[in-house]
């Protein structure tokens, strides 16, 4: 059986735009709660977005290096299916969060070199899935969502043991030659679909989802 990439539409912030990506067919829908992204989401604008989901796609939570009291009040704001850590978290705390939460658990590895996926085996251990994202300059101020590309060479032969996604520099445009390139499962998205910092072009989120869904279905894993 074939099986099609999945699509992540992240940094959603308005009923405006998270309604082309549940339309358009996006598997998952990410939200941000990290206070220097211009994509941060408060808790009362989460809840009121989860109720628009309503079972169409699997709501992503994405944090910083957050305690387990803001981890507490981001379940219960917007119930998510996933937990994406972005930040310096171990696998041990990826594995606290799974067993405090029971939700699945995401955890980004910043890349820039081969060298960096040699933490992969101890996530993928731990975690339900894995995102592979382009490492942020020296001077970034949050770790994911700078609209940067790695070399999709240094996946070559990249096969973990969980699902994955394919971050990091992705547009309308190029998103289709990246799946191509890396045969990533699936793939996601956030500062490639806006038309400034933090907000989504409807259009771009249309577009981004065509551009996968028009992908010849690679042969399922056996």
């Amino acid at each position: 059986m074939a099986r099609t990439p999945l699509v992540k539409i992240c940094g959603l912030t308005t009923a405006a735009t998270l309604a082309p990506a549940l339309d358009a067919g996006a598997d998952m829908v990410g939200f941000v709660f990290f206070g220097p992204s211009p994509r941060n989401l408060s808790l009362s604008d989460a809840a009121s977005l989860a109720g628009l989901v309503r079972g169409r796609a699997k709501k992503v939570a994405l944090t910083v290096d957050a305690d387990d009291a803001f981890i507490d009040a981001i379940s219960r704001a917007l119930d998510p299916d996933i937990l994406q850590l972005h930040g310096r978290e171990t696998p041990e705390r990826a594995a606290a969060l799974s067993a405090r939460t029971g939700k699945q658990i995401m955890k980004a590895i910043g890349v820039s070199a081969g060298a960096d996926l040699a933490v992969v085996p101890d996530f993928a251990a731990a975690c339900d899935w894995l995102l592979l994202d382009a490492k942020p300059p020296k001077d970034a101020t949050r770790p994911g969502g700078n609209g940067q590309a790695f070399d999709w060479s240094i996946l070559d032969g990249f096969a973990p043991a969980k699902p994955w996604l394919l971050s990091g520099g992705l547009t309308p445009a190029n998103v289709a030659d990246a799946l191509t390139r890396t045969g990533a499962p699936g793939v996601d998205v956030s500062s490639g679909v806006e038309r400034a910092p933090g907000v989504k072009d409807e259009a771009a989120i249309r577009a981004f989802v065509k551009a996968v869904r028009g992908l010849p279905s690679a042969p399922a894993a056996r």
